[in-house]
């Protein structure tokens, strides 16, 4: 068989640029450097004066984290690509599938007690391997679902409300250009409107219009947006026990047509990542989190990039 030469590899690198390498375009257009001093602050690297194994450049991982990520690897699939492809092992931008459901907990009624109120419960702490495993932070939520209509073209009285285990991500985006701005997570049960209040909102946007579905709307939340110079374009909720006024619901479609721009950031990252948190710890859920947000703004700086470029 003949063995390679340089000017192979070389031949094999050009047809994956020309082919429109995903992973080249990344490198272009994002300086990956400016990660470097956080990366190197949360990783706390020794000096090396005590000799030993190099440790990894942080940068590097980093960019595998966002290849990861980006194309729904697991650690095992990543490790193969990376010494597989020639495009993965140039490039080296991977992260790992960033999700917002949570691995099911079988919990008795006893520890799920403790965990709401803030302690471990006794046989977790006796059994530290047992510990490691139990997610003490995601938490059971109701989520809403409209009904469907049924083979008989009928559609059911009430909607469904299906229970879900997890996290929850918070994001706001700036209506022009759509990319997260502000993000937060936290669990599933956690309110999404007590969130507006705790730095989900730019005070460096452009405008300071605020779109929002009903359950941002409260007084807490439109007292807090007067007082900081933001203009409350959210929905308003339909009175208790009487019909929703015709003005509200045109002025509520017309948010609509606004507000759902942010549904368009969940749909694509759920389509590229998949939202499933496979650590334990919001800790992790939230780098996880974190990693998909900044994955999401880099494609869809390529994006307008490429937008720009044909216009």
């Amino acid at each position: 068989m003949k063995q390679s030469g340089f000017f192979d590899v070389e031949e094999r690198l050009a047809r994956l640029s020309g082919f429109g390498d995903q992973l080249e375009a990344f490198s272009r257009t994002v300086d990956f450097e400016v990660f470097c001093p956080d990366l190197e602050k949360a990783l706390a690297y020794s000096d090396g004066s005590k000799g030993g194994r190099p440790p990894f450049d942080p940068v590097l991982m980093f960019k595998i984290l966002v290849i990861q990520t980006l194309n729904t690897l697991s650690d095992e699939r990543t490790e193969y690509l990376i010494n597989d492809r020639l495009s993965f092992m140039r490039s080296g931008q991977i992260l790992d599938a960033t999700l917002v459901a949570a691995p099911k907990q079988r919990n008795t009624n006893a520890e799920k007690n403790d965990l709401r109120k803030g302690r471990i419960p006794q046989d977790w702490q006796d059994k530290p391997s047992k510990l490691s495993h139990k997610d003490r932070h995601a938490r059971w939520t109701l989520k809403f679902t409209k009904a469907k209509r049924q083979d008989d073209g009928t559609i059911p009285s009430s909607d469904l409300d299906i229970p879900f285990f997890g996290y929850k991500s918070h994001v706001s985006i700036d209506r022009k250009f759509r990319f997260i701005r502000k993000w937060k997570t936290t669990d599933a049960a956690a309110s999404d409107g007590a969130r507006l209040r705790e730095g989900l909102l730019d005070k460096t946007n452009t405008a300071s219009s605020v779109w929002a579905d009903t359950a941002y709307r409260s007084k807490a939340n439109e007292d807090f947006m007067e007082r900081e110079g933001f203009v409350s374009k959210v929905h308003r909720k339909k009175p208790h026990l009487k019909p929703m006024p015709r003005y509200i619901q045109r002025s509520n479609a017309g948010k609509s047509v606004i507000r759902s721009r942010v549904e368009h950031v969940f749909a694509d990252q759920k389509s590229q990542t998949g939202l499933f948190i496979r650590a334990v710890g919001i800790t992790r859920a939230t780098m996880r989190i974190g990693l998909a947000n900044i994955v999401y703004n880099m494609r869809r700086f390529l994006f307008l990039e490429r937008l720009n470029a044909s216009a």
